[in-house]
């Protein structure tokens, strides 16, 4: 039977098969993608342990040594466009007599970006392109391999969660998706709601997309040896299930297979208020919300070293030393700790980290003082810096020694009491939405949006201004509210149109209120540089930001509507009974209570996805007779897969849920990425709009 630790285990053994056995006396280059997979696969400490002399990054401005005639080049993309630029221009530049291209995408995805049928001649491209190594390497004979290595998977958590950077840019179909879709079609084919939208509808780079990643899971399937059973809910994930379910090369596998599984695709639209609310109490998610991201990372943050040097502390001090990270793959002991940090609680999170750094300095026999009660950032920092002495000590609990500093860090960074500060007005809103109409309760969040530093500001007294509530934040409190947009009170004597009006002028000022706050910003976040288009305050006009901000109303009007095809689920949201308080009702602990509740209800909001003839048959002759239809619930592994990110703390409710209703089952989470709040809005509002970065697929 394969488990979850089976399955988190086969992207490490993928490497080793496919890339590992490649790179002996050769030169590495890799893009970001494939660089933040290996990351969390040993990092590049395996390919030197292989006999690499170099890795370098995948970029024109790289090239061979005069010394190097070998090169392994290994990239998540299509080989065309860019990626054929790239190896070109280092080939050129180099002196090489042996090439090696391993690409992440299929061959089959490679002939239907060009058009060909999947059945054409098998490997062709692959061969032409081989054929383009030796020329651009000036010599026929020389020696080009060009072959798929389904590289896609990053195993962050060895025991519950596969990531696949490659596919971080993947989002759920919104309401201005469907209305470029349908400005494409004739009038009757146009589509009367994104649950109608097929594949063969969707734009051509999103069809690449979702065939890479349907071929990405059958190989990991397949080098599993297990037959899936797939499951949808909502209109991507339909979509994605269906092209694993009719992969080609799934019939043979299916037939073969030892072990059974499930697999549930869910969009991440079907719940966004769990996606961008400070509820969370994760201590993972606020050391991604405070740490700045690693280079070319979508997941792993950079952690400030500076405690374990004698370094002096100057703005450029930061620079000197190389940062540390969360991936800890050496250590046994740094990798458990990441793995109770991950799913547990912020105070058990932040307990364990200072149990554990207490615990090796005794071990190591080093003058640790014991301090009881809260733990603090200098208190971890102290202990840290006891390690500081001995390199071979340091070296020893390097792992360790990276979790305790971006414990400390998160503990004491600036932006925590914000985050605070939204959870205690997140939790208002969700009071007020029982009581009171839609427009009614947005209105509470005109107070907040002044200009920050402002008299306004100063004057308001609202705690979120006094902790410096900026426009991200209040951005994210937006997406929050319209989420939960439909759980508002409806008017009363049913005066719908007042009611539009009234959120029509409302939307106005809060447009202008908005754009003002945004154009007072001394230094645009990252959000708001993606959001405008505009990298620093110099470059923003007053019409941009008022045009970003009109197009980010137009998508939040839809959010409300993203669950309105389901039948049972359409709900996130219990209001107060007089006696219990309204709150939050997740929709993956709504969804895994259907699909472990002991009786096997049919839920009709969890869609099977055919895999064949048999099951269409079983499926048609339900109609007629009791022929009982798969259900999730049926198989021993439980693959959830989130399209378009999973907080840290769904992790921990999905496995304390899991253990609660159905002890027995094993289940593992893959998704697109693990999220920070502030990554829904860059990935809802435009510039998503546009194409995705070139080192997607």
């Amino acid at each position: 039977m394969s488990t979850a630790e089976d399955f988190a285990q086969l992207p490490v053994t993928l490497w080793e098969k496919a890339v590992l056995t490649k790179v002996n006396k050769a030169v590495v280059f890799m893009d970001d993608a494939c660089a933040e997979a290996l990351h969390w696969c040993g990092g590049a400490a395996r390919l030197f342990e292989a006999g690499a002399r170099d890795v370098k990054q995948f970029s024109s401005f790289e090239a061979g040594g005069e010394k190097e005639p070998k090169a392994v080049f290994v990239v998540s993309t299509l080989l065309r466009g860019r990626t054929v630029d790239v190896i070109r221009d280092i080939v050129s530049l180099s002196r090489f007599q042996y090439c090696v291209v391993l690409t992440a995408v299929a061959h089959p995805v490679h002939l239907f970006a060009g058009g060909a049928a999947a059945e054409s001649e098998r490997g062709v491209v692959f061969e032409q392109f081989e054929e383009k190594l030796c020329e651009w390497m000036g010599d026929m004979n020389y020696t080009a391999e060009v072959a798929h290595a389904p590289l896609v998977f990053a195993p962050v958590s060895r025991q519950l969660l596969l990531l696949a950077p490659a596919y971080a840019h993947l989002f759920p179909l919104l309401a201005p998706d469907l209305e470029a879709i349908n400005a494409r079609r004739p009038e009757k084919k146009k589509f009367a709601s994104l649950a109608d939208v097929d594949a063969h509808a969707l734009p051509a780079q999103l069809q690449l997309d979702v065939k890479a990643l349907a071929s990405a899971l059958n190989s990991l399937f397949e080098a599993s040896g297990a037959r899936e059973e797939s499951f949808a809910v909502g209109p991507l994930s339909r979509v994605i299930a269906a092209e694993l379910a009719a992969h080609p090369q799934a019939k043979n596998r299916r037939k073969t297979a030892h072990s059974k599984a499930s697999i549930i695709f869910v969009d991440r639209t079907m719940d966004l208020t769990g996606a961008v609310g400070h509820h969370g109490d994760n201590l993972v998610e606020k050391i991604l919300t405070a740490l700045e991201p690693l280079p070319g990372h979508v997941t792993d943050v950079q952690v400030d070293m500076l405690e374990l040097t004698s370094v002096q502390r100057t703005p450029h001090s930061r620079s000197t030393v190389a940062p540390g990270c969360l991936a800890q793959t050496q250590s046994p002991a740094a990798q458990s700790l990441w793995e109770t940090m991950l799913t547990s609680k912020h105070k058990e999170g932040v307990m364990e980290v200072r149990r554990a750094l207490v615990e090796t300095a005794s071990k190591e026999k080093l003058p640790i003082k014991m301090s009881m009660g809260r733990v603090t950032p200098e208190q971890l920092c102290s202990y840290v810096r006891l390690f500081r002495g001995s390199g071979e000590v340091l070296e020893s609990h390097g792992g360790l020694l990276q979790l305790g500093l971006a414990t400390a860090q998160t503990l004491g960074h600036p932006a925590l009491p914000r985050w605070d500060a939204c959870l205690a007005f997140e939790r208002l809103l969700l009071q007020a939405l029982g009581d009171t109409t839609f427009p009614a309760v947005l209105r509470q969040l005109l107070p907040l949006m002044k200009p920050r530093g402002g008299e306004d500001a100063a004057a308001s007294g609202s705690r979120c201004q006094e902790d410096g509530c900026g426009p991200d934040e209040l951005i994210l409190l937006l997406v929050y509210l319209y989420s939960l947009a439909d759980e508002a009170q409806p008017p009363h004597g049913g005066g719908g149109g007042e009611e539009e009006k009234q959120l029509e002028m409302l939307e106005r000022e809060l447009i202008g209120a908005l754009t003002l706050v945004i154009t007072q910003e001394a230094e645009l976040s990252p959000l708001l540089q993606k959001l405008t288009g505009c990298a620093n305050p110099e470059e923003l006009t007053t019409e941009r930001a008022h045009s970003a901000v009109g197009e980010m109303f137009e998508t939040l009007r839809g959010l409300s509507h993203t669950r309105e095809h389901l039948k049972q689920l359409r709900s996130v949201y219990t209001a107060s009974d007089g006696v219990h308080q309204a709150s939050y009702r997740p929709f993956l602990r709504q969804l895994l209570e259907e699909v472990f509740h002991p009786d096997r209800p049919e839920c009709p909001d969890i869609e099977h996805t055919s895999g064949g003839l048999t099951d269409l048959l079983k499926t048609g002759f339900s109609m007629f007779m009791k022929v009982s239809r798969p259900h999730p619930g049926d198989n021993p592994l439980l693959l959830l897969f989130l399209v378009g990110g999973v907080t840290p703390s769904e992790l921990r409710l999905i496995r304390d849920t899991a253990s609660t209703h159905k002890p027995g089952t094993q289940v593992l989470v893959l998704s697109t990425r693990l999220l920070r709040p502030t990554d829904v809005p860059e990935l809802l509002f435009p510039p998503r709009r546009r194409p995705p970065p070139p080192a997607a697929i």
